[in-house]
């Protein structure tokens, strides 16, 4: 009846919100979604960084400009300086929420039929983007250090490829639904890579402030001013969605300045600018030093969620789960020792109420079907040790 565009005749939605129905089943317990812990958002810093925010009437309900409020930059620029990666305000875009900030990224640089690298598994909204984008996917494998960059050194080495890479996605550290941490030796190849075969590194770093185990490493963008011919090639993506609250929609790119530009003229006719209300209202819990105060508590209480979670599935699912305990963010990857389909066994999760995700939401290809993702930042502890026991009484 009506006549599409050719990316949106047969579309797909996310295969994680399609299980948000079964939300609604009483006593239902969820290790699905990606959502930080509602108990754990800072209402009383948030509530006086709105109140403060309201006096400049101004500035907060009225049209922004279209890179962000320059108060929001500023604090950005400096939260970025104590995380490693000094840089001015001229250098930040911010997006509403970083998914926002690939989708313009991919607008400005990726041609239906550019080749672009993903590491697998990955999170199901990149690959939903760059299908909708039609970039010709290549995928990469991954283990518990991240991305196996020997091997694709080994592709551009060997020049098989379809096309030299537009670009390359990554979360290296704690990743979705992974929770592995790229390792610092790979973090310098991959630079090193991207330097000499000219291609882009799209860094999403919404979890690295979420560390509870271990020392952390450099940002790739923080790296690359060690890795000569670099910097230029990084494009680097953060948020406060996972460590304030994702209803801020507050996220923001750092690029090369002609990338940025013409990402700020994409972003004109996507929604002329972020909301000046939500940016005035994270410039001024940002500035009232909110975030590091808070922060503290979220992490101890992941870590603590996380050891519970993962103890649980060494005492009670010793036989059936194989599982990497990840040292920050907020998943844990799992697999079925059995070869057993995750996708039949959560419909009998469902049955017990307890629900997690099955790995093939996050597969282009060669897909892995024992695999699952478990969320433990928004269940308490009780609950989490209550799901694993309704998971292996679901086994049968």
């Amino acid at each position: 009846m009506f006549a599409f565009t050719p990316a949106f005749e047969a579309p797909t939605g996310s295969p994680i919100r399609e299980l948000f129905k079964y939300l609604a089943q009483p006593g239902m317990i969820s290790f699905a979604g990606g959502y930080p812990a509602t108990d754990l958002f800072d209402r009383e810093g948030l509530d006086a960084a709105a109140a403060r925010a309201s006096q400049q009437t101004t500035a907060c309900l009225q049209y922004g400009p279209t890179d962000g409020l320059a108060v929001l930059k500023d604090q950005l620029a400096s939260l970025m300086t104590r995380r490693g990666t000094p840089c001015a305000a001229q250098d930040l875009l911010v997006t509403t929420g970083s998914q926002q900030g690939f989708d313009l990224l991919l607008r400005v640089m990726v041609a239906a039929g550019d080749v672009v690298l993903v590491e697998q598994p990955a999170y199901p909204a990149t690959l939903q983007a760059l299908k909708l984008q039609g970039a010709d996917v290549v995928t990469l494998p991954v283990d518990h250090d991240g991305l196996d960059v020997a091997t694709l050194a080994a592709l551009l080495d060997a020049g098989t490829l379809p096309r030299v890479p537009k670009l390359l996605y990554t979360v290296p550290t704690f990743a979705n639904p992974t929770g592995a941490t790229l390792s610092l030796e790979r973090r310098k190849a991959l630079l090193e890579l991207a330097a000499r075969y000219r291609f882009l590194i799209v860094e999403d770093d919404p979890y690295g402030d979420l560390r509870f185990d271990g020392a952390a490493l450099p940002s790739l963008l923080a790296l690359s001013d060690q890795v000569p011919g670099s910097r230029d090639w990084v494009v680097h993506f953060s948020s406060l969605s996972k460590i304030v609250a994702p209803g801020l929609r507050v996220g923001w790119m750092i690029a090369h300045a002609e990338i940025l530009r013409r990402c700020v003229v994409a972003k004109q006719t996507v929604d002329l600018c972020s909301s000046p209300w939500t940016q005035a209202i994270a410039a001024e819990y940002l500035a009232q030093g909110s975030l590091e105060r808070h922060l503290p508590r979220i992490v101890d209480a992941y870590a603590r969620k996380c050891r519970a979670l993962c103890d649980a599935l060494e005492t009670q699912m010793p036989e059936h789960v194989a599982f990497h305990r990840p040292a920050g963010g907020m998943f844990v990857w799992a697999r079925l020792k059995s070869d057993e389909n995750a996708a039949d066994y959560l419909r009998a999760c469902i049955e017990k109420n307890v629900m997690f995700v099955p790995g093939a939401a996050f597969y282009k290809d060669k897909v892995d079907p024992a695999a699952l993702r478990l969320s433990f930042a928004a269940p308490g502890v009780e609950e989490i040790e209550v799901g694993v026991g309704r998971m292996g009484a679901a086994m049968g």
